[in-house]
C-alpha cells in the first residue's frame, strides 16, 4: 500500500449512501428496473429520480426509459467507468481496514 488514504481519494459521488446502495445493487446484477430499485431499497421516486440522475451526470450508469405495452419502463445498469469506479471505492475501502488492522497489531 502506498502513501496514506485522504479523504479527497475517495468518490464523493459513490460514497454518499443512496448512491453507493443504487452502486451496489447494480455490481451483482446486469439490470434493474427503476421499480425493483426503489422497492429493494425502499427509497421514494423523487429519491431514487434524483440519485440516479447525479450516478448518470458522472457517466457511472445509464437509464434506459421504454415502454413495456403502454406502461412507461426505466431500467438502469452499471457503465465500465462505473464498474471501476465502484471497484476503485470497494479497494480504497479494503485499503483503509487493512490500515486500520496493521495498526491493531503493530500496537499489541
Amino acid at each position: 500500500m502506498s502513501g496514506p488514504v485522504k479523504p479527497d481519494d475517495i468518490d464523493a459521488v459513490i460514497h454518499e449512501r443512496v448512491r453507493l446502495a443504487i452502486v451496489a445493487a447494480l455490481a451483482v446484477s446486469p439490470q434493474l428496473s427503476f421499480s425493483e430499485l426503489k422497492s429493494m431499497l425502499e427509497l421514494t421516486d423523487g429519491n431514487l429520480s434524483a440519485h440516479s440522475r447525479t450516478l448518470e451526470e458522472a457517466g457511472y450508469i445509464v437509464v434506459e426509459k421504454t415502454f413495456r405495452g403502454r406502461r412507461p419502463y426505466t431500467a438502469m445498469q452499471l457503465t465500465t467507468k462505473g464498474r471501476k469506479a465502484f471497484d476503485r471505492y470497494v479497494e480504497m475501502l479494503r485499503q483503509i481496514v487493512d490500515r486500520g488492522d496493521q495498526a491493531m497489531n503493530d500496537s499489541s
